[in-house]
């Protein structure tokens, strides 16, 4: 009997990593595509950022945007908002029939990950925490009736210890879910994780949409080399999944790789470099990658850098494949 057993566990885990290697045949045809944009990466990559972004709308034809609504830019001065360019964004997507999902808090992509203020790294955490949650209510009482406006994401990877951000704190989460619903009734909000590194059970209870990271090539420190995640699609088609089963919601991709990673920030690599982890072969195996999955909808990653690379005449074959996904 314990023989039988041994033998029984061992068919199992073959079978289970058998099943996570092996590629799926299907295409998903129901997939959104979408696109993230930071007007902060734009300018750090010395481009004008209102022309990068209507590029995204008007020549790639983007009708869905995941919006980094960055803490720094709106109060660069305390209790002084600004939102003049959080209006136009909103106003060239509703001209385009584009639909936002506003990324709102303190940590909202792209590095340094956490953007502060200058005037708020002094306070301490009460008060940094007390002063979020005064931008929140500002930021969803004002554009909380705003068609364009399709949910609300609230932080971006919060379980997740990546960037350089002051603290973490999974009740102040709690407290900024309650504040967005007391606010608006009307969007649901969605919550991101790692793709790789969690099983998404804590954003699929707390928020209404689960989103998660799928990257592919990336450079990994403790290595010292690039690598090439071994998953097969059904690593997160089992995720996707036990979402499904569990919560009875669909998960997103909120980030798919479509730029390089390597070990600097993207601006300061040659292109050389940063070909090692994205060109327009990877570009293609990502896409025919990702058609493979169960996402709802999946966000490109890297509209900017591809549109930088465009412009500055070093390659434009990754903008104009992508101009085919949303035709």
């Amino acid at each position: 009997m314990m023989k039988f057993l041994i033998n029984f566990f061992w068919i199992l885990v073959a079978s289970v990593l058998c099943f996570l290697f092996l590629i799926p045949r299907e295409n998903n045809k129901n997939m959104i595509w979408g696109m993230n944009f930071s007007q902060k990466y734009a300018n750090e990559l010395s481009l004008e950022w209102k022309e990068v972004y209507l590029a995204l709308l008007e020549d790639m034809n983007v009708k869905n945007i995941r919006l980094a609504v960055h803490w720094d830019l709106i109060e660069k001065q305390n209790g002084n908002y600004d939102f003049s360019d959080l209006d136009w964004q909103i106003q060239k997507a509703k001209e385009n029939n584009a639909k936002l999902i506003p990324i709102i808090g303190m940590k909202t992509t792209r590095w340094p990950e956490c953007h502060i203020p200058s005037w708020a790294f002094s306070l301490d955490k009460n008060s940094q925490q007390e002063k979020i949650l005064a931008l929140l209510e500002k930021i969803v009482s004002k554009y909380k009736n705003e068609g364009t406006i399709e949910y609300w994401q609230l932080e971006n990877e919060p379980f997740f210890t990546f960037g350089e951000c002051p603290w973490k704190d999974d009740e102040f989460l709690e407290k900024e879910i309650s504040l967005v619903r007391s606010i608006d009734k009307n969007h649901k909000i969605v919550l991101s994780d790692s793709g790789e590194g969690s099983f998404w059970f804590r954003i699929a209870r707390l928020g209404d949409i689960p989103a998660v990271t799928t990257y592919r090539n990336a450079w990994f420190k403790e290595l010292n080399r690039y690598i090439k995640y071994p998953f097969s699609p059904n690593f997160y088609n089992i995720k996707i999944s036990l979402i499904k089963f569990f919560f009875g919601k669909d998960t997103m991709c909120g980030e798919f790789q479509a730029e390089p990673w390597g070990p600097k920030l993207t601006y300061k690599l040659s292109f050389e470099e940063q070909s090692k982890s994205m060109n327009l072969e990877k570009f293609k195996e990502n896409i025919e990658y990702i058609r493979k999955t169960k996402y709802s909808r999946v966000y490109l990653w890297g509209g900017e850098w591809m549109y930088w690379a465009k412009k500055n005449n070093y390659d434009n074959s990754i903008w104009e494949e992508a101009k085919k996904i949303f035709k």
